[in-house]
Parts: C-alpha cells; sequence; structure tokens
C-alpha cells in the first residue's frame, strides 16, 4: 500500500490500511460511487462495505475503473446473519465477490454474531483457502459473545470491527484481542458525529493547539491507540479533511486526557435482550 497510510500487521502477516473510508448509510448507488471515487482519488485505499448496506456494486465499479492496482486496494465486506447456515454462507460469499466485481476481498467479516455464526466461519475459512478472501474476521462482538464463538474457530479473527470513539473505548474486549494479536478495526469513530463529544473542551483545546478540526484529533487519538479507522462522508472535504492526521502526534499526557473520555458504553448493545431478532428480520437479498 503505497500512499503513506501506515499499515497495521495482522495475524496472518497481511498488512493492511489503519486509515480507510466507510460507505455505511449510503444506499443511494450513484452517491456511494461517486464518494468511492473522490476517496481513490484523495488517497484512501482501504473501502469498507457490507452486503447489509446494499452497495457493493458501487464499491466495485470506481475500483475497477481506477487505475489504480488492485492489490494497492484493500475491499472490506461482509456477511449478513441471514446467510450464515454453510451452504447459504458459501453462495453468499460468491455474490458479494460478483456484485463488487473482485476475484478476491481482501477482509470479510461474521456482521452479526448471531446464529450459525460456527458455520458461517467454517464457510469463510474455506474461502479464504481458496484465495476468495485474504484474512477473516469478525464484527460487533463484545466479550461475552467473543467467549462464546470464537474458542471454537480454527483460525483465529484477524480483525474485530465494532464500536469504537473517545467515549466507548473497549478496554476488556481489547485486552482479550491483544492476546491473540486480533486487530480492532472502528466504526462509528466519531461517535456518529456526535455534537457534545466534538465540543469537548480538551478536544476543542487540541485541535486549536495543532490547527486541526475536532474530527482530526478524535482520528489522530484513535490512530495512535492502535486502532482502524473509517470515517464516512460524502462530502468531499470531509474526505479529505478525514485523511490529514498523519502531520502532528498528541503527547502522551493528550493520550491520557482522551483516555479520560471513556464513559465504558456505547450507542449499541449487542449483548442486549432483542437486538439478534430485531436483525434477523433484515432481508438483505430483496433485491437480488
Amino acid at each position: 500500500m503505497s500512499n503513506n497510510v501506515p499499515t497495521v500487521k495482522l495475524n496472518n502477516g497481511v498488512e493492511m490500511p489503519t486509515l480507510g473510508f466507510g460507505v455505511f448509510q449510503v444506499p443511494d448507488l450513484s452517491q456511494a460511487e461517486q464518494a468511492v471515487t473522490d476517496a481513490l482519488e484523495t488517497g484512501y485505499r482501504l473501502i469498507d462495505t457490507a452486503v447489509a448496506y446494499q452497495n457493493e456494486e458501487a464499491v466495485g465499479k470506481p475500483i475497477k475503473d481506477s487505475d489504480i492496482p488492485r492489490d494497492q486496494i484493500w475491499v472490506t465486506s461482509k456477511l449478513w446473519l441471514q446467510d450464515y447456515a454453510y451452504e447459504e454462507a458459501k453462495k453468499a460469499i460468491d455474490l458479494s465477490l460478483k456484485k463488487l466485481g473482485l476475484d478476491y476481498v481482501d477482509l470479510y467479516l461474521v456482521h452479526q454474531p448471531y446464529g450459525k455464526v460456527d458455520e458461517a466461519w467454517q464457510a469463510m475459512e474455506e474461502a479464504q483457502e481458496a484465495g476468495k478472501i485474504r484474512p477473516i474476521g469478525v464484527s460487533n462482538m463484545t466479550p461475552k459473545l467473543w467467549k462464546k464463538f470464537v474458542p471454537d474457530f480454527d483460525v483465529m479473527p484477524a480483525v474485530n470491527q465494532v464500536e469504537f470513539n473517545p467515549y466507548f473505548q473497549q478496554k476488556e474486549l481489547r485486552q482479550i484481542m491483544a492476546k491473540n494479536g486480533v486487530a480492532l478495526e472502528a466504526w462509528a469513530p466519531l461517535g456518529q458525529g456526535n455534537a457534545e463529544l466534538f465540543h469537548k473542551p480538551v478536544i476543542t483545546k487540541m485541535a486549536k493547539k495543532y490547527g486541526k478540526d475536532a474530527g482530526q484529533i478524535i482520528l489522530r487519538f484513535e490512530h495512535q491507540e492502535g486502532v482502524t479507522v473509517f470515517p464516512k462522508s460524502v462530502h468531499e472535504a470531509r474526505i479529505k479533511s478525514n485523511m490529514k492526521i498523519f502531520d502532528f502526534e498528541l503527547s502522551s499526557a493528550e493520550m491520557d486526557q482522551m483516555r479520560a473520555l471513556d464513559k465504558g458504553k456505547g450507542m449499541h448493545d449487542p449483548d442486549a435482550p432483542g437486538v439478534e431478532e430485531m436483525l434477523s428480520q433484515y432481508d438483505v437479498h430483496t433485491n437480488d
């Protein structure tokens, strides 16, 4: 990956960019396509999508149309829980590749950790062996869900993609993951634009000191914590500014001030009763 974004070496030896671009909640295909085009032109080389985002085609087309070599773009997608049964999972992986127009994805995740996760994981392990996926990983796994499923996996996940931002720093989970060299990827790295977070005096003071905006301070903190981030935006100016986090460094005292913002819980609780039932009702194949 040759575009000045640092990489992290995953537990299977593959290097992944530590900053990327997400297309969650951009179901309008032309808007998603333009956003990915802008991101690639700005220098992003990690694009994060999912079957459930209904925009894999819009991610694949700009990649194909760009003159960037395929091995320099990191593409992540995710398997939805209605497809976790072994045969369905195999079909879903192939369908994702078809929609993306790619021979392989760089990272493929179990999107929600409920139901036949073991069968989904088996299909993903086989797809990895077949060269259809490079590393495989999980998403939204709390310490409780991790302990339920991961000990039975033959292949250790390379990544766990979870909610992470200064208000929710996943301390217990990170200790569990660190033992197995599992990288943390953050969804909602900016707290989904939480105004209260952006106006915290500790953050605005640092922004003034470094000539940055609040979002850049937050992303820099997360980067220094060893977290991979992929903030979402459809605005070109924001897409560009989110990338400008590698020309300054927070001091250890400032990092401690940021760590002190942790509230220990987020907006989404994967362990909450009823979450599995609610998510199971979402059909990702209505348009197939």
